[in-house]
């Protein structure tokens, strides 16, 4: 066994989809010291415990899923290569491996539990994400809808726990938006699938349930509902009245809705060019895409931040 397979095994490249938890500490104006909250480096590094505890859980159910895939994964053309399939890495070394993840997510929960009054629904957060990791890997992916449906639902409880971490009120908007969004790229990952493997879905027993004009139109639903939805956010989010009374009641977010926009789109063309459906974390390496994201961080930051003054 060497590092890099230790890496692969708990799926680092994955764990970029906890920025999610980042979500609620930005977007609830954390960002600028208030009266209220005058620390806003101390939210930040709870939340920033709380990204690392979600990276130990995610990393412990990527585990778990890999032990309990061996034998289709062994059979899969690309999976037969991961550390547990191919047997760099034994099932005890893996035993032990996932203890120490879960340990370490333990003590992280304690940690933001005790930082700050309020915070201790972040482990109950915790607990259900790990539930939910769990129930799907032993059961809800072989149950088509349900299992996109599941995946959307892992985003959403990483929104929820980011929030509760800080702690913020949570909006219903950016669940709305987070679900939709989540729900888009796990529809594309099974796209990506089924084109991999053919329709007979022989590596996976959901696909069997799965078509690719089925899921192209359940793409398309999804990826108008991801922009509607943030569209709807951005006109109506309160802490979106940015620049103050000199601009009036004008919701300045609105126009962080193009990128948004070029984001879906850009996603799709990739989709359908590149194996980005497969593997999501590929966007990360298309500039164009990397470009997008950095520039709607900083305005929706900008934004954020301006809205005090």
């Amino acid at each position: 066994m060497t590092f890099k397979d230790l890496l692969r095994a708990v799926r680092t490249r994955q764990w970029a989809k906890n920025a999610l938890l980042f979500g609620g500490f930005i977007f609830a104006g954390r960002l600028r010291v208030t009266p209220e909250h005058p620390e806003p480096l101390m939210d930040g590094l709870r939340v920033l415990m709380a990204f690392a505890c979600f990276c130990a859980l995610s990393g412990a159910a990527y585990i778990i899923n890999d032990w309990q895939d061996l034998e289709r994964d062994r059979a899969h053309p690309i999976k037969k290569h991961r550390p547990l399939a191919s047997g760099r890495i034994s099932l005890r070394i893996a035993s032990f491996i996932l203890a120490a993840l879960l340990i370490a997510a333990i003590i992280l929960v304690f940690a933001v539990g005790v930082s700050a009054p309020g915070t201790w629904g972040f482990g109950v957060s915790a607990l259900c994400y790990f539930a939910l990791t769990l129930a799907y890997s032993l059961r809800l992916k072989h149950e088509v809808i349900i299992d996109v449906l599941s995946v959307a639902a892992g985003f959403l409880v990483r929104v929820v726990a980011g929030c509760l971490a800080v702690p913020v009120v949570i909006s219903p908007w950016i669940l709305f938006c987070t679900f939709n969004l989540a729900l888009f790229v796990a529809l594309n990952k099974r796209r990506a699938e089924l084109l991999e493997v053919g329709e007979s879905g022989t590596t996976r027993k959901v696909l069997q349930g799965y078509s690719v004009p089925m899921l192209d139109t359940f793409i398309a639903v999804a990826a108008g509902l991801t922009i509607i939805s943030y569209s709807l956010y951005t006109f109506n989010a309160p802490h979106t009245r940015a620049l103050g009374a000199q601009f009036g009641e004008t919701p300045l977010l609105m126009i962080s809705v193009p990128f948004v926009v070029y984001g879906v789109f850009r996603f799709l063309l990739l989709a359908h060019s590149s194996p980005v459906g497969g593997e999501p974390e590929q966007m990360l390496r298309d500039k164009p895409m990397i470009v997008n994201a950095v520039l709607w961080i900083m305005l929706v930051s900008l934004l954020t931040v301006l809205s005090s003054i």
